[in-house]
């Protein structure tokens, strides 16, 4: 028992070096996010535990020049895209010793902007975003508020005009092979639920399903026509949520002739759009043709199953993490680096 005004003292890392039988280099480096063997990582963690040895990390900052810390702001941390996009970057960081600092900024302009300034102010040694409203001017007075060139990763976003490392999906081609599978099912008269197009996601999408048209020869203008002899606007833009899905796939189907496959381009309208389809009695992949983004689970189960393109996710944040910490550790790497991933195409086409 501890007497009464009694100073109990703490452990340094020498105690745990004196503990363990280590030396204080192999300590520090596995402490410091580094690689050791896994018998000499057993006796540090063994020695840590019963010393109760706590790293001063305020101390080490001051020494190093990093807080060993990483700033991640996303859109929202609501649709799966970006949680799991969010978990395998939160895993890679942490194996290398760094502790995220999650932001989420629901979308919003300002709220966007003042995370990020608060990250940069509370000096992570480098930040991961998937930015929707930012500029590039604005990052660019961000990043270099500190009087240097903080390490920046985007996720799921390039910016012209901001130099910096992005992990996207290739969605030209992803938009591509959707647009493409409808056509050869037979379908000509394609419909499109598509972000906002000054969202580099959302404008590559597009150009993969005209191209696609185009190289099929189908005029994307040479809509089904109108009583008037019009032609109804086989795009839709939406704003990449619920309501947009929701609300553009019942204007294609209250059109005089609704196209007869449609292709919706993320989880959120991908979503909204099954669900208006559900209450309307419309069969996807029957009624209409279909191919929506990332809803995989949800798509097994209706029935028909339907078409999805599935984006690698996890990839994409581990991708952005091991980027990140190259960056952080001071590699030589291309730059600004683009690496575009694959995405894979869930092929569910009804047939009778």
């Amino acid at each position: 028992m501890q007497a009464v005004g009694q100073v109990t003292t703490l452990s340094t890392i020498k105690d745990v070096s004196k503990f363990s039988g280590l030396s204080l280099a192999t300590i520090s480096k596995y402490l410091n996010g580094g690689n050791v063997r896994d018998e000499n990582r057993q006796r540090i963690d063994e020695a840590v535990e019963a010393l109760g040895y706590r790293v001063n990390r305020n101390a080490r900052s001051l020494k190093t020049n990093r807080t060993m810390t990483v700033g991640v702001v996303m859109p929202t941390l609501s649709v799966p895209f970006f949680g799991s996009v969010l978990s395998s970057l939160d895993q890679t960081l942490r194996e290398a010793g760094y502790t995220s600092f999650v932001c989420s900024y629901d979308f919003d302009r300002d709220l966007e902007l003042e995370k990020l300034r608060v990250l940069c102010n509370n000096n992570v040694d480098g930040i991961v975003l998937a930015a929707q409203h930012v500029s590039a001017k604005e990052l660019n007075e961000i990043r270099n508020s500190r009087g240097s060139e903080m390490p920046m990763v985007l996720v799921d976003r390039t910016i012209s005009g901001f130099v910096c490392d992005s992990i996207v999906i290739d969605n030209l081609n992803a938009t591509y092979g959707a647009v493409e599978q409808l056509i050869n099912a037979g379908h000509r008269h394609i419909g499109i639920i598509v972000g906002p197009l000054d969202i580099s996601t959302a404008n590559e999408r597009m150009v993969g399903y005209r191209r696609a048209l185009e190289d099929y020869g189908v005029n994307i203008e040479a809509g089904p026509r109108r009583k008037d002899g019009t032609h109804e606007d086989l795009v839709q833009i939406g704003r990449y949520d619920f309501e947009s899905g929701y609300r553009q796939f019942n204007n294609f189907m209250d059109m005089e002739n609704p196209p007869t496959a449609l292709c919706v381009t993320n989880y959120d309208m991908t979503m909204g759009a099954v669900t208006a389809a559900h209450e309307r009695n419309v069969i996807l992949g029957k009624d209409i043709g279909f191919v929506g983004f990332d809803a995989v689970d949800l798509c097994r189960i209706v029935s028909p199953p339907l078409s999805i393109v599935e984006q690698p996710t996890q990839l994409m944040g581990q991708k952005a993490g091991e980027v990140l910490l190259k960056r952080m550790a001071g590699e030589t790497l291309p730059h600004p680096q683009v690496i575009r991933l694959k995405s894979y195409l869930h092929n569910r086409i009804y047939k009778e």
